[in-house]
């Protein structure tokens, strides 16, 4: 789409104002609105000013002024706002040097491709990410000097099963058991139809709908994969969608990996391939139907894994989902069915497009431009140096004895390990300069001060439990 198709299609939509959004560092949408009277095609070449001192991680109160610089082909209608909307994703610039900025996710994004086309490896990286999150019906919880708690509740929870609720008919999910329910035990069939059409009606291309694993209402939408820069855009706009049609339902949504105790966690796992010229790179006759790229590709991503961690599993509550033992994917391995392994090779279908590797660490917390590019950057790194991954890891995880099992290499098991990770192996990551020294180290201390540290200095409610008595 161009300028003049975006004002054209204000014009036949009789829209009223421009909502213009962009990424901040850690990874939420951010947005300032404008009566459509004030958007011209020149807007869309100069920009327009904000503070970007105020974002989170970004400028200097000294060096404060920025430009959002909106992008056509990204426009939508709002579909919740009273007042029709046009929304457009912004890039970020500094005025002075109109360079883009550093610190602007969408730019990193942005930059790991150049950077893909510059090897001459490939032209194209397609992501699919399978973001997971919970549905629920009453959320509180504070943090002060003298109390901490949180209260989740859901109508389908396993909790409420003697709850008096006038009537409770009694189709509560137990634990472990909300994959593929039919109603009336899956409670949110209609609310999923109506995030899924609202995708569709966005320009989202949905493959699927479901429940999930966990009690309590754990969902996923499933989009089809696409290119990385317009996947990110996509999973920002996968959260607002789902987010404000659960506000329509007087519900709420969470994206956090481990809401509830003693059930699944969220994850997001995330599928990638490389192609060049309209071909797919990652399909051969090797192992699983994988070619020597693609096998490099796992090695690069296996090697560089505890690192890319940092930006893909980015918050405290992350590592309470990656906990060896349990559903979660922390064995550094490969395998072409083995879910309990980090890097799985999807065998659904014969055919050399469908052909990809699934990266199955990752989870919706993150911010999806970064956490995309970290995972291809690996898996650049690993084709240039050829990184072998070694033997696979086709047998269950669970039944190893426990010296094999100690050989099998494990996730980080904490933010600040990751971050640690990070700290150590990122050259990987400044090739090209997609990302920038300044961006590590930003990241790294940004989240070292405001969520290690910050948990880190609070006492835990179970810590009661654990010694209150000692």
């Amino acid at each position: 789409m161009t300028p003049k198709e975006v004002l054209a299609m204000c014009r036949e939509n009789d829209v009223k104002a421009v909502d213009l959004r962009f990424m901040d560092f850690p990874g939420l949408w951010q947005h300032f609105t404008i009566p459509v009277s004030k958007l011209d095609e020149d807007v869309f070449e100069d920009g327009l000013g904000f503070d970007g001192s105020s974002i989170r991680g970004w400028q200097a109160i000294n060096e404060s002024d920025m430009l959002v610089v909106p992008q056509p082909d990204t426009a939508f209608l709002d579909p919740f706002t009273a007042l029709p909307t046009l929304v457009m994703i912004c890039n970020i610039q500094d005025p002075i040097t109109r360079e883009d900025y550093s610190r602007d996710p969408r730019n990193v994004a942005r930059k790991a491709v150049n950077y893909l086309k510059s090897t001459g490896i490939g032209d194209t990286c397609f992501i699919g990410p399978e973001a997971e999150f919970f549905i629920f019906d009453d959320v509180r919880f504070d943090q002060r000097a003298n109390e901490g708690y949180y209260h989740l509740d859901s109508i389908e929870g396993e909790w409420n099963r003697g709850r008096v609720e006038g009537p409770n008919l009694g189709y509560k999910l137990r634990y472990k058991e909300g994959y593929f329910p039919v109603p009336p035990s899956d409670q949110l069939m209609d609310i999923r139809n109506e995030m899924m059409q609202t995708m569709i009606d966005c320009g989202i291309d949905v493959e699927a709908q479901h429940h999930e694993v966990a009690t309590g209402g754990q969902c996923e939408i499933d989009m089809k994969f696409n290119e990385l820069v317009k996947m990110g855009d996509a999973v920002l706009m996968y959260k607002y969608i789902i987010k404000n049609v659960a506000k329509k339902y007087n519900k709420s949504v969470t994206f956090m990996p481990k809401p509830l105790y003693g059930d699944n966690g969220s994850g997001m796992h995330t599928h990638i391939s490389i192609w060049k010229g309209g071909q797919p790179l990652f399909a051969g006759s090797g192992y699983a139907g994988l070619s020597d790229t693609a096998m490099y590709a796992i090695g690069g991503i296996l090697k560089h894994a505890p690192a890319i961690l940092g930006f893909s599993n980015p918050t405290t509550n992350s590592y309470k989902r990656l906990v060896p033992g349990y559903e979660a994917p922390v064995n550094l391995a490969y395998s072409q069915r083995n879910r309990s392994a980090a890097c799985r090779i999807p065998m659904y279908s014969p055919s050399p497009k469908a052909k990809r590797v699934e990266f199955r660490c990752p989870d919706p917390s993150c911010n999806p431009y970064l956490a995309f590019s970290a995972i291809l950057m690996a898996a650049i790194d690993g084709i240039q140096n050829k990184t072998h991954p070694g033997e696979p890891l086709d047998k269950d995880i669970y039944d190893l004895p426990p010296e094999e099992l100690a050989k099998v290499p494990k996730a980080p098991g904490s933010l600040e390990e990751s971050l640690g990770a990070l700290a150590e192996d990122h050259e990987f990551l400044l090739r090209g300069e997609v990302f920038t020294k300044d961006v590590i180290d930003t990241w790294v201390s940004y989240k070292m001060e405001k969520e290690v540290d910050a948990m880190r200095l609070r006492p835990h409610p179970y810590e009661f439990c654990l010694y209150y008595d000692i």
